[in-house]
């Protein structure tokens, strides 16, 4: 008797977190997968850049991986992807957009010829090994968004991607009801979908809200206008340019991203900017107040973003002053409110007057809320449910929605990264774990930088660092010189020099200590000292200074 066929879904990122998502689809020797994105450090990752999904799994079954689909063109969707393609050179799949915004991170490393690059369109489908991979028009918050659909010998497995059902989108290309309806009577084996808004009663309000906002905004204001963003929110920059054309503005972009997007958009044809609305910083400059608008990056008040530098008067070209009309288009990211707080309230004390989220709709999310969630279960039906795109308890709630729905609650798995979700035509079970987690990018190095580096520098960055050198003649057992002391971010050197020669004695007790006992290896003397040392200064300041000993020999 031949063995039923069976097909696994293998989440590598995106649960359990926002951001990095990455899913593996597996159905006998052929890996295939969908998404490969980043998602920016939490607060106590100091000095890391970007953190991306740990691909063990793929890189152990590398000669099954078949190819990368692409929903959208979101960091958190394939901003890993230079990364990746790196140790796993795979056809890359992708609506034009998409693979507009990855060929500039392709070509910013050199990779734009090694990388094989196929476009698709809604309602295209691309056999890819096994899978027949059919691709569904949504609406997002970035054009060009698609929802995955993915045909197997074992059943059909849709993939949501990000979306929302915007009935009203700005560039009039509405989500593919009809063909969600289609494949649902047809019968749809698994749906994964979107979880970020599941806490959200009601529908997500359309982009066009934040179209509306613009109008009024532009129209009461009198002197500048600079609209903060998502670089990537192509729908919010073309609201912008629009409104900007209405009221006879000029628009300059600032910032790195923001440039590098508009200019992909507008060169594919997603932006459609007036003849002559368009131009650069120095010219800008020498414009009346009120003929201007920035387009700047920086909505999350991230450190090195061009709003943030403006707000702290360290932008080279583009100063903050009274009178100013500031929009910050989007909703911190969660972990980012204090950043953004800190912006908002600079940016007051110049004398602008700030417009955000918190007091006005400004912006609206790029998400689905629980009716538009509803709605996808209902048109899709499908046998199995698995969350994705969202933290635990975003994952939780959506599957109590869909128990709601009427989807059985042995049909319904909640995941997490590194699960091995195993299907066949009628049951579904968890098949164990694969390895999965997060990989940290920190300048040039990829992964070198782990829990006990992250540890460290969290030690360094709260109680400071204390170097003790000495020099030690071995054959006669005594102090040449030192001990010395150098402090870094523990105690003001000038003001606790008693503090500092009661450690030195410490120090020279503790030699004399290793002397008396007979002890010569350098680790065991550096062990005493360390632990000598700690004590004492535990005692006396209740902090916990990294401390490193410098032996020397002469």
């Amino acid at each position: 008797m031949a063995k039923e066929p069976k097909v696994s879904l293998i989440p590598l990122g995106g649960l359990g977190e926002i951001g990095k998502n990455m899913m593996a689809v597996r159905f006998g020797e052929n890996i295939l997968v969908i998404d490969c994105g980043l998602m920016f450090p939490e607060e106590e990752m100091l000095g890391i850049d970007v953190v991306i999904p740990d691909i063990t799994f793929l890189l152990e079954n590398r000669e099954q991986v078949r190819g990368i689909v692409l929903t959208h063109g979101h960091e958190d969707h394939i901003g890993a992807l230079p990364y990746i393609l790196r140790q796993i050179n795979v056809p890359v799949y992708g609506t034009r957009l998409t693979l507009g915004l990855l060929l500039g991170k392709l070509k910013e490393r050199g990779m734009e010829r090694e990388v094989e690059l196929h476009t698709v369109k809604p309602r295209e489908m691309v056999h890819i090994g096994p899978f027949k991979v059919e691709f569904i028009r949504v609406s997002h918050s970035i054009p060009d968004a698609v929802s995955v659909a993915i045909h197997t010998p074992v059943g059909a497995i849709i993939h949501t991607g990000d979306f929302k059902l915007d009935l009203t989108p700005v560039d009039g290309q509405v989500t593919d009801f009809y063909r969600f309806a289609q494949l649902g009577e047809k019968g749809v084996l698994v749906l994964m979908s979107d979880s970020t808004n599941v806490e959200r009663p009601g529908i997500t309000m359309s982009e066009k809200v934040v179209g509306q906002t613009f109008d009024e905004t532009f129209r009461n204001a009198r002197e500048r206008i600079i609209v903060a963003t998502f670089a990537s929110n192509v729908h919010r920059l073309q609201q912008a340019i629009s409104t900007a054309y209405r009221y006879d503005r000029k628009v300059a972009v600032v910032g790195r991203s923001m440039l590098n997007v508009v200019s992909v958009a507008n060169e594919l044809g997603y932006l459609n900017i007036p003849e002559g609305t368009m131009v650069e910083l120095d010219e800008a400059a020498r414009l009346p107040k009120n003929r201007l608008v920035y387009l700047t990056t920086g909505s999350q008040g991230e450190p090195m973003s061009a709003l943030t530098r403006m707000a702290m008067s360290d932008h080279r070209q583009v100063e903050i002053v009274p009178g100013d009309t500031i929009i910050i288009s989007a909703t911190p990211i969660p972990g980012n409110e204090k950043l953004v707080a800190r912006i908002i309230d600079q940016l007051f004390k110049h004398g602008a007057h700030v417009i955000y989220e918190a007091v006005s709709g400004i912006h609206v999310s790029g998400h689905p809320s629980q009716e538009e969630l509803k709605l996808m279960i209902t048109l899709t039906k499908p046998r199995f449910f698995v969350p994705v795109h969202g933290e635990h308890r975003m994952l939780v709630k959506h599957a109590q929605l869909a128990k709601e729905m009427g989807i059985p609650p042995n049909h319904v798995f909640v995941g997490e990264n590194g699960h091995v979700l195993e299907f066949n035509r009628r049951t579904g079970r968890f098949a164990g774990r694969v390895t999965a987690g997060r990989v940290l990018v920190d300048g040039l190095g990829v992964g070198d930088v782990g829990n006990i580096v992250l540890r460290d520098r969290k030690q360094l960055s709260q109680d400071g660092i204390l170097i003790v050198v000495v020099t030690i003649n071995r054959e006669a057992g005594m102090i040449v010189a030192g001990p010395d002391i150098v402090s870094r971010g523990f105690v003001y050197v000038r003001e606790s020099e008693i503090l500092l020669e009661e450690a030195r004695e410490k120090v020279r007790a503790a030699l004399e200590k290793c002397t008396e006992r007979g002890i010569s290896e350098w680790a065991a003397i550096k062990s005493q000292i360390r632990d000598s040392l700690g004590k004492f200064l535990y005692e006396k300041t209740r902090r916990r200074p990294m401390i490193l000993p410098i032996i020397m020999e002469i």
